[in-house]
This record gives C-alpha cells, structure tokens and sequence, in this order.
C-alpha cells in the first residue's frame, strides 16, 4: 500500500522528525529512498504475485487451500543495550514480538520464526542467552524456531567494547485463509479501536531514547554502565532493566478473539511511526483517539531529558499502547473481555471516522497527523 501524496490543507510539516534526526535517524528520508526499491521489487511480481500490495505490517502469497503471511523484522539498536548490560537473555523475546505481531495483524496465525544473528566474533555463552529468549518468545507466541543463519562480521560490526557487535533479526510465516485475510478493507466509521498495553518502549524510538540519556559515543562504557544501572527514581527501577524489557506478545489474546468470532475490521502494530500505523490499513478512513492512558514513566523521562515536544514523542514511541484491534462497536465488550482473560490490559482509545482519510487525530494533545508528513497542532 503506497503512501497518499498529502493534500493541500494538511502540508508536510518536518519538524516532527527533528527530534530523531539529530540523532542519527531519518525515516523519512528512508521512506523516499523505499519509491525506486519498490518499483524493482514489484517488477517481480510476474508468476505468483503476493495478495497484497507493500505496505502492510506483512504480506500473503495464496498457495492453496491457504496463504501464507510471512513478515521480517530486527531488533534494532536494543542490541546495544544489551551489549552495554552483558545481558542477552530477553533480545530473544524482541526478536519473535517484533514479527508474529506483524504476522498477527493480517488476522494470520503465526507458526515458525527463522533467526539471523550476526556477530563480531562467537561468543557461545552470549548466543546461548540469545537462544534462550527466542525460545521463551516462541513458546509465548505458539511457534517453533525452525532455523536460522550465524554471520560472523568482524569487519562490519563493532560492540560497545570493541568486541560485542551484534544484530539479530527474523522472519515469521504464518498461515490465514484467504477470506478471513484483515488488511482493513473492512473498516467503517463507527468502529471502535481497541489498544492493548505496551510493556514500555518496545523495540523501537531507541536511538532517540539513547540519545536522551546520554548513551552516546563520546561516553565511556563504563560511564554507560552507570547510568543503565543505578537505581531511577522517576522510572521506578533501573534504566537499563527498563531499556530490555520485551516487546509484548499479542498472539494469545488476538488469536482467543478470532477463534471467538469476534469480527475485528483491522489491526495494527505501533511500533515505529506510533499512531500513525494506523493508515497503513486499507480502508480510506480517518481514527480519532480521544481516551488515551497515560504513557508509563518512561516515555516522561525521555521527553524531558531529550526536550522532545508531544509531536515527536506521539510519532516515534508506542506511548503505552502496542498494538490496536478495531472492531464494530457492539463487539467491543467480547474483545476487552476475552483481552483481561488472556492477561492483556485493554480499553477503548477512539472510533474510525469518514471524512478525514487517513489521519489520525490525537484528540487529548489536540495533535492530527498523517504518514509521511507526521504530527502537528491543529
């Protein structure tokens, strides 16, 4: 799904990526950079082309009697974290979050995940923590690891200590029968979003949050090790304990409510862009969240050391929601029943609206924003 060209009465407005350009991320310049790639890539599309077009949290190929949905997706700079801690038993958990959560949202059941691991240099015990939170996340989100690849990097990678530098990153396939695929197609004003707690940052904004804390280059390991590791009043624990925790796993939840019947319209993953997911479903609707929690402690601690206004922080960062289910209004009850029944906090934050096509509308922050040009006051 391409990006619609913004129109004259809501203009691009860059300064909601100031924040993350300084430092060291462009996402919308990566965006630009995706138009040609994508041309290339859709020029393959020949014999057995996906049903759905880019842009989606996944994608699904129909082979008959069902589709596959398959996603990738990396940990990203987390990893950085963990080699600064020397704790690698909870990157795992990300790694499998970050792509049966996109799998999920195509209304697909996740079923194996394939691993990456690239690596400066072997170091089994730190591989052995790895796997240990890929096995955890697995049995969290119902699949199987069935296989991965170990690159070893020495010339690419470099580690907080010169030794450490690592990625890891997967894919997820998973299966969906090809009338019960949720792109969004199906969204109608009137339908409620559901948002279902965060664990905190998750996997994405952390360069951003890095920056904040004063995790830069020009400070020592040691030093980095202090700040990550005394005690935080204004977070309630540890900077660095907060930093790793792992993305949550929606699969049990979402999987209970499909199972249940309940007719969810569209799904999304907050992760990078936050809200702003949400046009990346089909349907040419507008969302309007207006009874939005109050971020955890994280995201105020961020905001005021990095001096991060609202746009920013809303474009960049989950803000406490993670994942969002939309369904008709009379459904509601049955999903945030079956939700608390599988240990996810839910409520409802907003409604989808016609008339505002693919914006979305920060009613509390009086913020309205659309992909690509992001959030301003309106």
């Amino acid at each position: 799904m391409t990006t619609p060209t913004p129109s004259q009465d809501f203009a691009p407005d860059h300064r909601g990526q100031d924040a993350y350009q300084s430092s060291g991320v462009d996402t919308r310049q990566a965006e630009q950079a995706l138009d040609p790639m994508l041309s290339l890539l859709r020029s393959t599309w020949t014999t057995r082309p996906p049903v759905l077009d880019f842009g989606h949290f996944a994608n699904v190929i129909d082979v008959g009697p069902l589709c596959i949905a398959i996603s990738t997706d990396g940990v990203g700079t987390k990893t950085i974290i963990a080699q600064i801690m020397n704790r690698y038993d909870t990157i795992g958990i990300d790694c499998v979050a970050m792509n049966v959560n996109d799998v999920l949202c195509l209304g697909a059941e996740p079923w194996s995940l394939v691993d990456y691991i690239a690596v400066q240099r072997v170091d089994p015990k730190v591989l052995e923590e790895i796997a240990k939170g890929l096995a955890v996340g697995a049995r969290q989100a119902n699949i199987n690891i069935s296989g991965g690849e170990l690159a070893q990097l020495p010339e690419l990678l470099r580690g907080e200590d010169s030794l450490t530098g690592i990625d890891l990153a997967g894919t997820c396939v998973g299966t969906v029968e090809r009338n019960a695929i949720i792109d969004g197609a199906a969204l109608e004003p009137g339908h409620v979003v559901i948002g279902l707690r965060s664990s905190g940052i998750h996997s994405n904004g952390m360069t951003l949050a890095r920056k904040a804390f004063g995790l830069t280059a020009e400070v020592s390991l040691a030093e980095k090790r202090r700040i990550l590791s005394e005690p935080n009043a204004d977070i309630g624990r540890p900077l660095g304990q907060e930093l790793l925790e792992p993305t949550v796993i929606y699969v049990q939840p979402v999987m209970a409510m499909l199972k249940a019947g309940v007719r969810i319209s569209g799904m999304a993953h907050i992760t990078g862009d936050g809200f702003l997911n949400l046009p990346r479903l089909s349907a040419d609707v507008g969302y309007v969240l207006d009874t939005l929690p109050e971020p955890q402690p994280i995201f105020r601690v961020i905001q005021q050391k990095g001096s991060v206004d609202d746009n920013d922080m809303y474009e960049i960062f989950n803000m406490g929601i993670g994942f969002c289910v939309i369904v008709p209004e009379a459904d509601a009850p049955s999903a945030l029943k079956i939700a608390g029944d599988n240990g996810a906090e839910a409520a409802v934050i907003g409604h989808v609206v016609a008339g505002a096509t693919r914006t979305v509308t920060l009613a509390q922050l009086g913020l309205r924003g659309r992909r690509g040009t992001g959030f301003r006051q309106e």
